[in-house]
């Protein structure tokens, strides 16, 4: 008698997952069937809320349900990206997943809310931001190779600013510190417009940021660019040289940013996502938005974005360890 009640249970528990399988699948087929929520972990007029409400909005036509754009910045972008983090997984809910919260922000501070790699599921990489050293116009240092020259000679004379502690413009002056073997001093600012205006001021000898950034700068010759992080020349700045050129490997480095969901959506729904994100990143539009400036197009799977954030993640936390770096 036991073992028929036994028998039976099983039989009714297996007849409840089926069909919690065949619900789960019928709702990954209809989705969505309501309107959606982006989460972008920034304040708006940022260049992740911008490229989010362009990028949503063709989503939204792909998908045929509305998409609302959040705000929820703070936190260097743990608050935003913790809300997305805790959503329920059905894929109503996703949004940017930036740089800093998803590769650097755990090895930099002590307590994050979330873990990247267990808690969020990566959709698609939306664009690369390349990063260019740019040094005042009336700089000394007419070439890289004056700047290093002058580092070696001189050890911690040569200073760099950047935005604030731990984000990719003050990894990337870590990073060249280290290749070069220059002893170099880091200059933190509360944001890129402080930094940007020390810099055309003389008072520290160069930064890194993003090319659409820079390029007004250099076409007005209130700055000059030394090199350029990328594989290959940007169109924007074809007498720059990369860094691959000038003797340095490995100096490939962006500011990036995609979009993630929280773990365990379906994976059916996640390539949904994907594929409308990648069938709206080629919108003649958003693809001249993101190009047009100098920056660089994602798309791709969710795997190929997985990859990429994991190789990101190590790579950065390297640099966080090795230069002890901690958030402010």
């Amino acid at each position: 008698m036991n073992n028929l009640i036994t028998r039976r249970v099983f039989a009714l528990a297996g007849l409840a997952l089926a069909a919690a399988g065949v619900q789960a699948a019928d709702s990954a087929a209809s989705f969505p069937t309501k309107p959606m929520t982006l989460v972008v972990p920034y304040a708006p007029g940022g260049s992740s809320d911008t490229r989010a409400r362009m990028l949503g909005a063709k989503m939204s036509q792909i998908l045929g349900q509305s998409i609302l754009v959040v705000n929820k910045a703070g936190g260097g972008g743990n608050i935003g990206t913790d809300m997305i983090a805790k959503a329920a997984p059905d894929g109503y809910t996703f949004g940017i997943g930036n740089f800093a919260p998803l590769s650097v922000n755990k090895a930099m501070m002590p307590k994050v809310p979330f873990d990247a790699a267990k808690d969020l599921e990566p959709i698609i990489l939306i664009e690369r931001g390349p990063l260019v050293l740019v040094v005042p116009e009336k700089s000394p240092f007419k070439s890289f190779q004056d700047m290093v020259a002058f580092g070696k000679a001189h050890p911690d004379k040569i200073t760099f600013a950047s935005a604030g502690v731990g984000g990719a413009y003050h990894l990337a002056g870590e990073l060249l510190s280290t290749a070069t073997g220059v002893p170099m001093v880091h200059v933190p600012y509360k944001g890129g417009g402080p930094a940007t205006t020390d810099l055309l001021g003389g008072q520290v000898s160069f930064m890194f940021d993003m090319a659409p950034a820079v390029l007004p700068h250099i076409q007005e010759h209130k700055m000059r660019a030394l090199a350029v992080a990328t594989d290959k020349r940007l169109p924007q700045l074809p007498n720059v040289p990369t860094f691959d050129e000038l003797g340095l490997k490995n100096l490939s480095m962006s500011n990036w940013f995609g979009l993630v969901a929280p773990a365990g959506t379906p994976k059916a729904i996640i390539a949904k996502l994907n594929d409308a994100a990648n069938r709206g990143l080629q919108d003649p539009e958003i693809a001249k938005a993101i190009q047009g400036p100098g920056n660089i197009i994602g798309g791709g799977t969710p795997a190929q974005f997985a990859s990429f954030v994991s190789s990101e993640t190590a790579r950065w936390s390297k640099v966080v360890k090795d230069k002890n770096i901690r958030a402010d």
